[in-house]
């Protein structure tokens, strides 16, 4: 008897310290663990810096381009050729005629005869190359590109404000989800708790039970309609602990802790009075708007690939190497300025078809952002009829739960003075116990449906 006790009391022990040792987490702290966790929101941002650094690079495209080109290189190449030597003619000067002329004779076929001249011998002329270097600085500056650039350039900035909203969209379902399941523990826990409660109610009731069947007062067959309760009870509570245990692995899935986590939730707060909101800016409405222009702005993008191009430019360089007849051939630097029109010239149609091709997809996307935002508008009247209706549902349970305290009140004091039989005072402790869980699922399902509502009209934060 005595290690059965000392086993008790260890067990007790073991239990309390387990309790005291879980970790209480409250909403707030669910949801903040959630937003860090959540994978998918993390790569929403990510997303969100790459669309920044793409708008910064179609913001440069504005820019002059600037080009530093350096090109160092030897070879072995070398040859010669041959300047053919022959006579030069002697020219005089004629003071009639006030210049130099050769002194030649003309014969009667039209050729020339020199009466004078010098002989010049044939030349032998060598080139190497050896190492050869070409330096170069270049600026090319866009002075129209038929709206291409402009065009990219808000298509950029359009993503990034896309990426940006789909972060606000994909925050308000991880607080969503994470508002699930935590008061689906909440539920759990609650509901076992109400099924304590009714334990405790029996119990008091069967040692009342046995101690008039003691007295003979009662009968065996009270107390066995006790004792099925009871058992009834028993099986609830063990329904509702593993219930809550499974809540609470779920939660810590969603937070991002070891699902064998030991924790708890607090017990569900009050709700807001008459919520009542107005249908604000939702990210999907703003990210469909957003596609709507990336529609429209490819429009542009398109035509601008059959108008006129026209850029300057402004080109340094600088050549140095090869030798020609034992003399460095390349040392010096060039300066050259342009003009760049490029005239695309439209054959068969082609043009024209891609235009229209990217007009009739910005009608399809004006179609999309009419239907959902129509699909959105309905899906927060819905929300709100839900919320009202849940709040309603809650009122009416709190009423039912009222009466249910006063009926087993009276039930009790009937059943005690024998005006009433315990088959009676049984069902008014019933209907207690399925008032108290209809509260608490009542409670769970107006706070989600508050949360709802405020996801659905773009304010959930």
């Amino acid at each position: 008897m005595k290690k059965i006790l000392i086993s008790l009391i260890a067990l007790v022990v073991s239990v309390f310290s387990a309790d005291s040792a879980a970790q209480t987490l409250s909403l707030d702290e669910c949801i903040a663990k959630a937003l860090e966790y959540n994978k998918s929101l993390f790569s929403a941002k990510v997303k969100s810096e790459q669309t920044t650094f793409d708008m910064k690079s179609y913001k440069a495209n504005f820019y002059p381009q600037i080009n530093l080109l350096a090109l160092d290189f030897y070879t072995t190449a070398q040859g010669q050729f041959t300047i053919d030597g022959g006579h030069l003619p002697i020219y005089n000067y004629v003071e009639s005629a006030g210049q130099y002329v050769p002194n030649v004779t003309v014969n009667p076929d039209g050729s020339y005869t020199l009466n004078q001249y010098a002989d010049f011998p044939s030349q032998v002329m060598k080139w190497k190359l050896k190492n050869m270097f070409v330096g170069s600085l270049s600026v090319m500056e866009p002075v129209y590109s038929g709206g291409k650039i402009t065009a990219a350039y808000q298509m950029s900035k359009l993503g990034v404000n896309m990426a940006n909203e789909n972060i606000r969209l994909t925050e308000s379902e991880v607080i969503v989800k994470t508002h699930e399941a935590y008061y689906l523990a909440v539920k759990a826990k609650e509901l076992g708790d109400v099924a304590r409660s009714y334990q405790t109610l029996l119990n008091e009731l069967k040692k009342n039970v046995e101690g008039a069947f003691k007295h003979g007062m009662s009968t065996r067959n009270d107390i066995m309609k006790v004792q099925v309760k009871l058992n009834e009870a028993e099986l609830n509570i063990q329904k509702a602990d593993n219930a809550y245990r499974l809540a609470c692995m779920n939660l810590c899935h969603i937070i991002g802790i070891p699902l064998t986590s030991d924790i708890q939730v607090k017990a569900s707060e009050e709700l807001t009075e008459a919520l009542s909101v107005e249908m604000g800016v939702r990210p999907e409405h703003v990210i469909l708007e957003n596609k709507t222009e990336l529609a429209r702005q490819n429009v542009k993008l398109t035509k601008s690939d059959y108008l006129p191009n026209v850029a300057v430019g402004a080109t340094l360089a600088y050549l140095n190497g090869g030798e020609l007849a034992g003399k460095k051939l390349l040392d010096r630097g060039t300066a050259s300025v342009g003009v760049v029109v490029k005239v695309p010239i439209n054959v068969f149609g082609g043009a024209t078809n891609k235009v229209r091709s990217a007009q009739a997809a910005y009608q399809i996307a004006q179609l999309e952002q009419q239907d959902y935002d129509e699909q959105m508008q309905l899906e927060y009247s819905q929300c709100q009829n839900n919320f009202d209706e849940a709040q309603t549902e809650l009122n009416l349970c709190q009423v039912s739960l009222d009466q249910a305290v006063e009926n087993m009140r009276l039930s009790k004091q009937q059943y005690e003075v024998g005006f009433e039989t315990l088959s009676d005072y049984l069902e008014a402790q019933a209907l207690w116990q399925q008032c108290n869980a209809n509260l608490v699922n009542a409670r769970c399902q107006c706070q989600l449906a508050q949360v709802k509502l405020l996801k659905a009209s773009g304010q959930l934060r």
